[in-house]
């Protein structure tokens, strides 16, 4: 049995349903792996995505993008074969996959290649959500932008 307990943690935080409720699904999910996916930071703000999609064209599949949700569904082809089937080992079925995004994650691309679809996802911070310096002294506070940490040296020299 694979059940947290998350109540001490929601005793003791506010604000943080969504990422309890998350985590308590995905437990209780554990079903289906097809297809197979990874899950790759190529920066500190681009992710990619890549399922194995062997089969599907670009028309067998449907990419949409919510509020914190991106759902991939592939779409089962009826193909007639010329002759007779002796063994399927190739999965041609339906699929469904859904990803949680955090906030402000974008789809950037999507792209299938060699039975792979492949998506880039960027997370666009908007400017004054960004941390930001504030200078303290006189009578009104002044930001400073940091640009890099080259900045922060200068300022204290």
């Amino acid at each position: 049995m694979n059940r947290f307990d998350f109540s001490p943690y929601r005793r003791s935080t506010v604000g943080f349903d969504r990422l309890f409720d998350l985590l308590e699904n995905n437990a209780r999910n554990t079903g289906d792996n097809y297809p197979p996916f990874n899950i790759e930071r190529r920066d500190e703000d681009a992710y990619r995505i890549t399922i194995a999609v062997a089969g599907f064209k670009p028309g067998d599949l449907d990419i949409t993008a919510q509020q914190n949700l991106l759902t991939v569904q592939g779409k089962k082809r009826d193909e007639v074969s010329e002759g007779e089937m002796l063994h399927m080992g190739i999965a041609n079925r339906g699929f469904e996959r859904r990803f949680e995004l955090a906030d402000y994650v974008r789809v950037e691309n999507a792209d299938l290649a060699d039975g792979l679809l492949v998506i880039d996802l960027v997370r666009e911070v908007p400017e004054a959500m960004k941390p930001k310096k504030i200078k303290v002294g006189g009578n009104k506070l002044e930001v400073i932008e940091n640009k890099d940490d080259s900045d922060d040296q200068a300022d204290a020299a």
